[in-house]
């Protein structure tokens, strides 16, 4: 059956989630206190690049499923399920921020207090949350509403950034947190036409839900970081880090995929999500001394990069021009919450390098940190003109078959430094670059 379904936050999650819900038939009331973005979701126009979501909210909105709105009222009053999707970003210390969970559901709660305090309805926290949100939830609806009818479900979101799309329609998993029997048959109906292939939805206690989110992305950095640690070992005795990923990566007990070795992941995910669940472990006094060294791995991965560009300049790059190639922490997405590219760009302009930028998504926000400190090039090539060095930082696929002709007379020095492995080493050979990847062997040529 179709259901009415109230979505609070037009973030990535929340826009992704309420496009893909009225995709199936329901009807979905998207809630943000942004304007300027709200009438922007009226009119089709995404505040985020990901590929499919355009077509998918045009059609829903014509269609008269997809509704934005400013008025919390309106998805409180006709929703009876109602998604909780709202930043949650790091303090100081690496604990999620739950300030806006909190006032939202304070509000939510006034609200039914003053209409319907009686109603039925399901609350469902889809962001990102520390264990032990659902019961504050709960707390805070009991606190306000003597005797409701709340049920508080915890249904953490795995999309992917420039997969988000396929990852909503076609789940892995659907992981439940309830031990409500009335909430749980009713999320398993609503995802019903989601896992039609076989995906198995799994039903279990909202701590238990809630600890499942931080464990898979804590988990997924952790196969990134070991591949990175193992890289700089691997440039050590002369190893290749990409044959070393093919020979462990066909082991199904390991599998292929985030073994790729490069300059560090970033994100709104994996970042926030390994520090959240540092500071929880550590809070309740059992370190995960694992996630903690991911942690750093990768913080000491970005900067081993940026010294590798330093040290080739024998540590006097003041005035030199680099060229980067790629901006948001991953291709396929205009993200670039902590992005590596970010920490590079700082860690030059510190030593008053003058930089170049091209990525295919992402320079509008990097104009939002950067300003006019560095130039923004109008396509790849004119990126590199003149510029000392090429740093490539992102995967995106127009950077893997280049004109290396066009780009050896551009650069003032053939020399590139790939935080993504790119390029074969004996293509960099032939074409006569120097040529620093993550790794494996430097390749010298005379220019």
């Amino acid at each position: 059956m179709a259901y009415n379904i109230g979505v609070i936050g037009t973030g990535y999650v929340g826009v992704v989630t309420g496009t893909c819900f009225a995709a199936n038939g329901n009807n979905v009331y998207c809630v943000d206190i942004d304007d300027n973005k709200i009438n922007k979701l009226k009119n089709g126009i995404s505040p985020i690049y990901e590929p499919g979501l355009d077509l998918l909210l045009e059609s829903n909105i014509k269609d008269e499923r997809l509704f934005f709105t400013t008025d919390l009222s309106l998805a409180v009053n006709n929703c009876n399920i109602i998604f909780l999707c709202l930043p949650t970003p790091p303090n100081e210390d690496g604990s999620a921020d739950l300030k806006h969970v909190e006032k939202v559901v304070q509000d939510i709660a006034k609200l039914m207090n003053n209409s319907d305090p009686q109603a039925e309805k399901i609350i469902v926290n889809k962001s990102t949350v520390p264990v032990g949100t659902a019961s504050r939830v709960k707390e805070i609806f009991d606190k306000i509403i003597e005797n409701n009818n709340i049920r508080v479900v915890s249904n953490p979101e795995f999309l992917r950034e420039g997969f988000a799309i396929e990852d909503a329609m076609r789940p892995d998993r659907i992981v439940i947190g309830t031990l409500d029997e009335k909430a749980a048959e009713l999320m398993k109906d609503l995802y019903k036409p989601f896992v039609r292939s076989g995906n198995p939805i799994y039903i279990m206690d909202e701590k238990s839900a809630e600890v499942t989110k931080y464990a898979a992305n804590a988990f997924l950095a952790t196969k990134i970081s070991f591949m990175n640690d193992l890289s700089q070992y691997c440039e050590k005795v002369g190893a290749d880090i990409d044959n070393i990923r093919l020979g462990i990566g066909s082991d199904s007990r390991i599998g292929k995929r985030f073994l790729f070795a490069g300059v560090g992941y970033g994100g709104s995910c994996f970042p926030k999500d390994v520090r959240a669940i540092m500071n929880s472990a550590k809070t309740h006094g059992t370190p995960l001394k694992i996630v903690e060294a991911t942690h750093q791995v990768n913080e000491n991965q970005i900067l081993r990069f940026a010294n590798t560009i330093i040290d080739k300049f024998s540590n006097n790059i003041k005035g030199r021009k680099f060229a980067i190639w790629g901006l948001a922490f991953k291709p396929n997405t205009d993200d670039t919450r902590e992005a590596p590219a970010f920490k590079i760009i700082q860690k030059l302009l510190e030593n008053e390098c003058q930089i170049s930028v091209y990525d295919p998504e992402a320079v509008d926000n990097t104009k939002l940190m950067f300003s006019d400190k560095i130039y923004y090039a109008k396509n790849m090539y004119d990126c590199l003109n003149n510029a000392d060095a090429l740093i490539i930082v992102t995967e995106w696929t127009i950077f893997r078959n280049p004109d290396f002709i066009k780009m050896h007379n551009l650069l003032q020095n053939p020399i590139i430094f790939d935080g993504r492995n790119l390029f074969t080493l004996e293509e960099m050979q032939n074409h006569g670059f120097e040529y620093y990847s993550i790794g494996r062997k430097q390749v010298t040529n005379n220019y």
